[in-house]
This record gives structure tokens, sequence and C-alpha cells, in this order.
């Protein structure tokens, strides 16, 4: 376990970097271990097909932002070529990435790099000491792409670099950075979007449905459980078994007034006209929907003896 930092940095990452990160990861694998399916009718060797990823298998990339005193920002990412027997990079790939990021967003640097892994490992720090002259102290992102339903939180660490005395020599080490979730407008769209996509392998709409149900089930789960421990914590506090403090009841209270008064009155009366004025809508579809079905059964009845009368049948009746 990497020491915490000590830098006072203040991190904020935003989605389209971990998008980015998940999709190169993705794309790559999929290039090397092709489905079965695809193997078998693109390719005659039978052995292409049973290749398997090795076991060490990652993706190498920049990340790219902005520095506003101590908050660094990760706005985006970009990939990079990494020859895997000597692990250096290939620095006029990077340098001509890095010329046409600066045409298009001239205020974003290059902040570090990312890669993908469990756990940084020692032959990380060469990639990182390579950046340094690029940027005296890059951070690097790291994305577990192993799947663990138990985990909650993220998949994502950040590391700093810090200088610490280890047998009487200096020598640069990974600490863990703590981070936030930055977002704007556009990416909550391109989440959300991302987040219902149909399943690739034609799940139907109840499995759908399901996954949908279990996330909120899950955030209501969260929210629940917060809800407790912050109840608990304000009840040991009133009974006096902690201190008080003064600067988080002013937080609760504020979180507090933020809520809708729901048992008031007007509300009452708000939520019972929205609630009608829904089933009214409702009410009149299903009358235009029965209204549209209804017309076209006359006019298919019309036609019918329409075409009777004339071979000297009934007259039609409407």
């Amino acid at each position: 376990m990497a020491p915490s930092s000590s830098s006072g940095l203040t991190f904020k990452l935003h989605p389209l970097v971990m998008l980015n990160i998940s999709d190169h990861f993705t794309r790559v694998k999929t290039q090397l271990n092709p489905p079965a399916s695809s193997c078998a009718t693109g390719n005659n060797n039978p052995s292409t097909g049973d290749a398997t990823l090795p076991q060490d298998f990652r993706v190498y990339g920049c990340v790219i932002g902005a520095q506003k005193g101590r908050t660094v920002e990760i706005f985006n990412s970009f990939e990079l070529l990494l020859d895997p027997t000597t692990d250096t990079l290939d620095r006029s790939f990077l340098e001509k990435k890095q010329e046409l990021y600066q045409k298009v967003f001239p205020n974003f640097y290059i902040l570090g790099w990312y890669s993908t892994g469990s756990e940084a490992n020692e032959s990380d720090m060469s990639i990182h000491k390579a950046l340094m002259d690029i940027n005296e102290s890059p951070v690097y992102v790291l994305l577990n792409p192993a799947i663990n339903h138990a985990q909650k939180d993220l998949p994502v660490t950040i590391y700093e670099s810090e200088f610490h005395v280890i047998d009487g020599i200096p020598q640069p080490i990974f600490v863990n950075a703590s981070y936030a979730i930055e977002t704007v407008e556009a990416e909550r769209i391109s989440v959300d979007h991302v987040a219902h996509l149909k399943p690739s392998d034609g799940g139907s709409a109840a499995t759908q449905l399901a996954a949908h149900l279990t996330g909120i089930h899950s955030a209501i789960k969260m929210l629940n459980s917060r809800i407790r421990v912050l109840h608990q914590y304000l009840g040991a506090m009133q009974k006096g078994d902690i201190p008080c403090d003064n600067s988080l009841l002013r937080q609760v209270a504020s979180l507090l007034r933020s809520l809708p008064a729901a048992q008031s009155e007007k509300f009452k009366e708000d939520f019972l006209m929205e609630y009608n004025d829904k089933l009214l809508m409702s009410y009149l579809a299903m009358i235009t929907n029965c209204t549209s079905n209804m017309n076209e059964v006359v006019d298919k009845f019309n036609t019918a003896y329409e075409r009777n009368s004339r071979r000297g049948g009934r007259t039609p009746f409407m």
C-alpha cells in the first residue's frame, strides 16, 4: 500500500478520462484476443482463437488538463506508444500528439500519464521519470480493469511522486493522492447515455429494467446507510458521548434546509394537482387511442361493405 501524498494538491478527475482509458483497454484487448466466432471466420488457423492475453497486459496514455493554484483538473487523455521490451515511450509520437492538442486546447497541458492494473509497479517509475522533462511533477492515473462487485469505490487511483530517503539515498516513490469527480453538463449527458445503452448480448427490456432498478436500489441503500451513520453520530453528540462539533451541525442544518418541506399543505396541494394532471393526460391519451382504433374499424367496415354492395349485396349501414 502506497503512502498518502503530503503535497496538499486537490485533484479533480473528469469522467471522460475514465471512459477513454476503459475504451482504450477494451479495444486493444479485443484486437489482441478477438472472439472465437470472428477468429473462426476470419482466420483458418485454429490456434489463433485459443490465444489468451498475458497476465500483465496493460495500456498506456497521457492525461491532460489544467492547474490553477493548488487545484489540478484532469480533463482528457490520449494514447501513447510504448515498447514493451524496453519500456520506453515513443517520443516522436508523444511530441506530435502534444502539438496537436495544444492547437485544439491551448489551455491544456500534459499533467502526467495513465495505465491499467491493480497497483503501481516498480517498472512504472521509469515511465514516470521519462515524463518529468515535460512536467516536473507528473501524476499517474491507474485504472483497475478487474471487475469487483463488492467494491463500492471507483477502481481509479491517482499517484504522485515524492522523494524519500531510502538507505541514505533520495529516491522517488509513488504516493496516493485523493481526488474528486468533476463533471460538466455535456459529460453528465454522455455518461447517462452510456449507462442506458442496450447490452450487446441482445438483452431484453426486462433485463435492462432489472439492471436499472438494481442501480436505483443500490443508490437508495447507500443513501440510507449514510443517513443512518449521520443519525447515530448526532444522537451520540446529543447524549454527550462525543464532543459537539458546531461546524458539522451547521452543515447538517444547511442540508436539512435545502430539502423540500414534504409535509406542508402547499406541497400536498401542488403534488395532488400535478398528479391529477398526469392522470388526465394519461386518460386523454387512452381516449385518443381508442377513438383512433374505432375509426380504423369503421373505415374497414365501410370498405368491406362498399365492395360487397358493388357485387349486389347490401348497402353499408354506417
